[in-house]
């Protein structure tokens, strides 16, 4: 039997976790040492997603189009505003400005001071 956890992970009556294919993530201890291989040969990692300054801005950039209604909420599919978000998101970014200057490269604060001017004029616009 197959459920979910608060996180929306897949995960077994007995435990274990079940990957977005159903195939297990790690194997149980019931699980043969054949059939924990073919299970690895037959479900391909799928790419982590990189960790770096660019994916992280852009993470708090679309979290921000989401909190000013530009997006649609990514769990429930809807439209949601809510400006307080939307504004903690923004400083948020114009801290992380200020902690940064002089330490980023050009394409770094080039995007940084973009995403922040961009940012700043959807909200005007959604606090009419």
């Amino acid at each position: 039997m197959t459920l979910q956890n608060r996180w929306g992970d897949n995960v077994e009556k007995d435990g274990g976790l079940l990957g977005p294919d159903g195939q297990p993530l790690a194997p149980s201890p019931q699980t043969s040492k054949d059939a924990a291989a073919e299970a690895s040969e037959e479900a391909a990692p799928a790419a982590e997603p990189q960790l770096d300054f660019f994916n992280y801005i852009a993470s708090l950039g679309f979290q921000t189009m989401i909190f000013l209604g530009e997006m649609p909420n990514p769990i429930t599919n809807q439209v949601e505003k809510n400006l307080k978000q939307a504004k903690f998101l923004i400083d948020t970014l114009i801290i992380l400005r200020e902690k940064t200057k002089g330490n980023l490269s050009k394409e770094e604060d080039d995007l940084l001071n973009g995403s922040i001017y961009e940012l700043e004029l959807r909200f005007v616009d959604a606090s009419k």
